[in-house]
C-alpha cells in the first residue's frame, strides 16, 4: 500500500461485528463467466477471491443492478461518464462497460481490492476506457472503543471525471458508516448535480433500512421499474434510484425504464 494512503477498514471475510451485515458463505478463488442471462453476447470474466476481503466474490445486488442496467439502460448509458463505488471485482462496472459502447468507467474501491479490479479490467481487455483506483468512504482511526470513523475526501480523478451516472451494489452493510457514505453521495451530487445514482443492496437485517430513510430525506428516491422486481424482492434485494433535489429529480440519463411494452429499448437493450 502507497504511504500517502489511509489504511483501509478491516475487511476479514471470517471476522465478525455487531455491526456488520451478516453474510452469506464464500466462495473459494476462481473464475466466473457471467452474461446476465443473455444480455451480454460475449460471457464477462470475473475472478474471484476473498482473501483480500468480502468484496472480492459477487454478489446478488451486482448480479440484479447490472442486469438491470443492460436490460433498461444499455442505449442511454452510452457515452455516459460512469463511476462505481464498492465495486469489489468490478461485476456491475465491467458489464456496463461491455454493454455499454462508448462509456468510460472508473471502478473504485478500498485498497485490498485494486490489484483485484485491475486484473479483471485485463481480463476482459477494456482498459482503454475502464480504470481502477482506491476510494475509502470511511475510514477507522483508533482502535477497539475508542475507534472513529472519518471519510476522506473524493479522489482528484472523480473529481475531474464529474460522473454523470453513479453505481453503487451492495453498499450497506457498516451501519456506523451510512453516514459517511451519505457524505460521498453528496459529494457526488456536489461535482455533479444532474447525475444519477443506481443504488441496490440485499436487506440482510432491520437496520439496513435506516440507510434508505437517510437518502430519502436527502434525496429523491425512485424504484425504477423492472419486471424482476417481483422476483428479487423476495430476495430482500432493492433497486433504487437518487437524484438530486437540487435538479428537481430530474437527470439526463434518467433512471426511467425504457424496455416496457414496447417503449424505447427491448428486452435485450436492441
Amino acid at each position: 500500500m502507497d504511504e500517502d494512503r489511509s489504511p483501509s477498514p478491516e475487511l476479514n471475510p471470517v471476522s465478525v461485528s455487531e455491526d456488520l451485515t451478516p453474510l452469506p458463505n464464500l466462495k473459494r478463488a476462481g473464475k466466473a463467466d457471467i452474461d446476465f442471462d443473455g444480455l451480454l453476447d460475449q460471457p464477462l470474466k470475473i475472478h474471484e477471491d476473498v482473501r483480500s476481503g468480502c468484496g472480492g466474490q459477487t454478489w446478488p445486488a451486482g448480479l440484479v443492478l447490472g442486469k438491470h442496467l443492460l436490460r433498461y439502460h444499455k442505449h442511454g448509458l452510452q457515452g455516459a461518464k460512469i463511476l462505481e463505488l464498492g465495486a469489489g471485482g468490478g461485476l456491475v462496472g465491467l458489464a456496463v462497460a461491455r454493454g455499454c459502447v462508448g462509456s468510460t468507467l472508473l471502478l473504485t474501491d478500498q485498497d485490498e481490492m485494486l490489484q483485484l479490479m485491475r486484473h479483471n479490467i485485463r481480463l476482459n481487455e477494456v482498459g482503454s476506457t475502464v480504470g481502477a483506483l482506491v476510494l475509502n468512504w470511511y475510514v477507522p482511526i483508533g482502535m477497539g472503543p475508542s475507534t472513529i470513523l472519518s471519510g476522506e475526501p473524493l479522489p482528484d480523478d472523480v473529481v475531474q471525471q464529474r460522473p454523470d451516472v453513479v453505481l453503487a451494489g451492495e453498499c450497506v452493510y457498516f451501519e456506523p458508516a451510512f453516514p459517511l457514505l451519505m457524505k460521498t453521495l453528496h459529494d457526488l451530487f456536489e461535482l455533479n448535480e444532474d447525475a444519477v445514482v443506481y443504488f441496490c443492496f440485499k436487506k440482510r437485517r432491520r437496520a439496513d433500512m435506516q440507510f434508505v430513510k437517510m437518502a430519502k430525506k436527502a434525496f429523491v428516491v425512485e424504484e425504477p421499474l423492472d419486471e424482476d422486481r417481483p422476483i428479487f424482492s423476495r430476495q430482500s434485494l432493492f433497486l433504487f434510484c437518487f437524484k438530486s433535489k437540487r435538479a428537481g429529480g430530474t437527470s439526463k440519463h434518467s433512471a426511467r425504464p425504457t424496455g416496457i411494452n414496447g417503449e424505447g429499448e427491448g428486452k435485450n437493450g436492441s
